[in-house]
């Protein structure tokens, strides 16, 4: 049931993985592409693709992100829509980053009915294998949840409503320095995301003189369910904390380390698995352990209005309110430009996140109407992140550092805001 007086959000990503995701990283291409294609020319019908991971290792994502979607489009709709129509969807499952032919297929199937704009994916690992795909087309897209610093300006195309990994990284590497942390093991998924934030973590705990002996250059297949080698030269190199970073590869994880007697009170966890285990491990197990979430904690109203619009119980709001934000932004950018079209919605989604300025608005319906009366704006969303910057990337965002309680729920601690590097 939803706890309206404790937030509790468990992830991918980052973020994440991610980003989270959950994320990863990639490159290429950072051309427009043809402006000839379909999604150039005017049109005042918004056609919004979603593209979600409702089964794979990310499928606890998809919850919070389709009910922020459906949320977003009915307080778009309720107040009168995008150029006087409402918003329809067309939305598709991409599974995870190991069933790249689905994240392929399901992008195919969302871009053959012409959206005007591309939510999701939320990995990075899933982004990679398709946003040229959707970029080459003029059709932009925002991811709620790839975190990999590797997508910064990865396309004029592309954007993100979470920070790259530098930023997550660089706080939980200053929360476990300054836990007194001397000795750091890192358990780390091969995949993008995971080494990409991994590396971040390193970089920062090494630079505040934390000795990392085992896992900055070791990583384990994201298939891994046996984790008895990988417990045991853990134990080895005599760590007084351990990092963690994966998504449901944890919960195995996580027995094995309880069942070789770890000190499972000083674990660190990222947005891909800072997660409920109040059902997998006994009680207090956890109790102490941090983890960190790129955003801000949501409201318990908000949390309310996504167990509404999604119609049943909801778990985890990870990424919800990444979501939504994202969506009221390129509705915003479609409004101001004066056509739903791919092409204008890109050109205008910075000036809508208050880039060049403006009033500031909290609500779609406040921010057209400020649109409407000629005035330039500044959405002020959710996410409480700062404008786009010149790479697509909110110039400034929000971590949220969370400890685990005796439950083995992570329970929101502090928010530390970081700056988001354009280099």
């Amino acid at each position: 049931m939803l706890n309206t007086k404790k937030y509790m959000i468990t992830a991918t990503a980052a973020i994440a993985a991610a980003i989270m995701a959950l994320a990863g990283c990639g490159s290429g291409s950072t051309g427009a592409a043809d402006s000839s294609t379909a999604s150039a020319k005017k049109t005042d019908t918004f056609v919004l693709g979603g593209l979600w991971p409702e089964t794979g290792s990310l499928a606890y994502l998809a919850p919070p992100e389709l009910a922020a979607e459906k949320l977003a489009v009915a307080d778009i709709n309720a107040a009168g829509g995008v150029l006087g129509k409402d918003v329809t969807t067309t939305d598709a499952d991409t599974s995870d980053a190991d069933h790249a032919d689905q994240n392929s297929s399901a992008t195919q199937s969302v871009m053959s009915k012409n959206p005007s704009f591309v939510i999701g994916p939320a990995s990075s690992a899933v982004v990679k294998n398709v946003y040229k795909t959707i970029t080459s087309a003029n059709v932009p897209m925002l991811s709620m949840g790839a975190t990999s610093s590797d997508f910064s300006g990865l396309s004029p195309y592309f954007f993100r409503t979470v920070p790259p990994d530098s930023v997550q990284g660089a706080v939980l590497g200053q929360v476990i320095a300054q836990d007194g942390v001397k000795n750091l093991a890192v358990a780390v998924f091969n995949d993008e995301y995971g080494t990409g934030l991994r590396d971040t973590i390193v970089k920062t705990a090494e630079g505040a003189g934390v000795n990392v002996v085992y896992g900055a250059d070791d990583a384990f297949d994201p298939t891994e369910t046996n984790f008895s080698s990988i417990v045991t030269a853990i134990k080895a190199s005599n760590p007084d904390a351990i990092a963690i970073v994966a998504f449901d590869q944890t919960k195995p994880l996580l027995k094995e380390l309880a069942s070789q007697g770890v000190d499972m009170h000083k674990l660190y966890f990222v947005d891909g698995n800072t997660a409920d285990y109040s059902k997998d491990l006994d009680a207090g197990l956890l109790e102490g352990s941090k983890g960190t979430i790129p955003g801000v904690m949501a409201s318990d109203d908000f949390q309310k209005k996504l167990v509404k619009a999604y119609g049943k119980d909801i778990t985890t709001f990870t990424y919800g309110a990444e979501t939504y934000d994202g969506i009221i932004l390129a509705a915003l950018a479609a409004q101001k430009g004066g056509s739903a079209d791919g092409a204008t919605i890109q050109k205008n989604m910075a000036a809508v996140s208050g880039a060049n300025g403006g009033e500031e608005c909290t609500t779609y319906k406040d921010c057209v109407a400020l649109l409407k009366s000629g005035k330039d704006i500044k959405y002020k969303g959710l996410t409480g992140i700062g404008p786009f910057n010149k790479n697509n990337d909110p110039s400034s965002a929000n971590i949220g550092v969370y400890v685990f309680d005796g439950k083995n729920v992570p329970q929101f601690d502090h928010t530390q805001e970081g700056k988001v590097p354009t280099d």
